[in-house]
């Protein structure tokens, strides 16, 4: 089943054609991972399936919901503000610079949406927070404010916040890009976790390695176009377009 349907979607800023004619899903239960050069638009390409940006044609279903659709082929239709909330809910997103609110608690980034989104009684958000944190290795931290942990300990933190709220997919927008190399590896080993539980992700990463590791399928982007797709030795190990090489060639050499 489809979690994600994208279809012919184009996003232009100014006159640059971001997105050109971008079509592609992922199934439940499955990790794509996205890679390519800075400037590809595979970070529009996340926040248009969020809806933190609005496409200029195509459509868009998320979780058998439509979020977008172009009727006429020129002006986008989007969902009722009730459809889009729903929609909001069923997928979390993880930001490159954690995005944590700095004047909340640990514990009460974790609880705010739960309480006044979901309308969860607030004893139960608890119990869900700090089960979240005992798996990312962070109930020490539940009181403890943000600017009082690492980066790598704030990643965990918004992970646990986008799983909070149950998504049915999680985004993540080259989660390491903001951490120190020593630090990178345990939210890696997070995701990977997530990964082995059948968790549906959409992952942004300049990791070769660990695109390799966790994903089912990889979509190589390059000036706004997917160049190629495939499993991870048909992209990572064994391209066939030039532009795939060309790329993947400084990571190896």
């Amino acid at each position: 089943m489809s979690l994600i349907d994208v279809s012919h979607i184009r996003k232009t800023f100014s006159t640059l054609e971001v997105l050109k004619d971008i079509s592609f899903t992922l199934e439940k239960g499955e990790v794509l991972s996205i890679i390519g050069p800075s400037g590809s638009g595979k970070s529009t390409l996340l926040r248009c399936i969020s809806h933190l940006e609005k496409i200029d044609s195509g459509e868009i279903h998320i979780c058998d919901k439509t979020l977008v659709h172009t009727p006429d082929g020129i002006h986008p239709k989007y969902a009722t503000s009730h459809i889009q909330q729903e929609i909001r809910l069923s997928i979390g997103l993880v930001f490159q610079n954690f995005n944590l609110f700095p004047h909340f608690s640990v514990l009460r980034n974790l609880t705010e949406a739960q309480v006044h989104v979901l309308k969860t009684p607030k004893v139960e958000a608890r119990e869900h927070a700090f089960s979240l944190l005992r798996k990312m290795g962070l109930e020490e931290k539940a009181h403890a404010y943000p600017y009082q942990l690492s980066g790598g300990q704030q990643q965990r933190v918004s992970i646990a916040r986008a799983l909070a709220l149950n998504p049915e997919v999680l985004c993540f927008d080259e989660p390491t890009s903001a951490l120190d190399p020593e630090l990178t590896g345990e939210i890696l080993a997070v995701i990977k976790d997530l990964a082995k539980e059948k968790m549906s992700m959409l992952v942004v990463t300049h990791e070769m390695a660990f695109a390799r590791d966790i994903s089912d399928r990889v979509i190589f982007m390059d000036e706004g176009l997917i160049v190629e797709q495939g499993s991870p030795d048909q992209v990572l190990v064994n391209p066939t377009n030039e532009r795939t090489k060309k790329f993947l060639y400084r990571f190896n050499s």
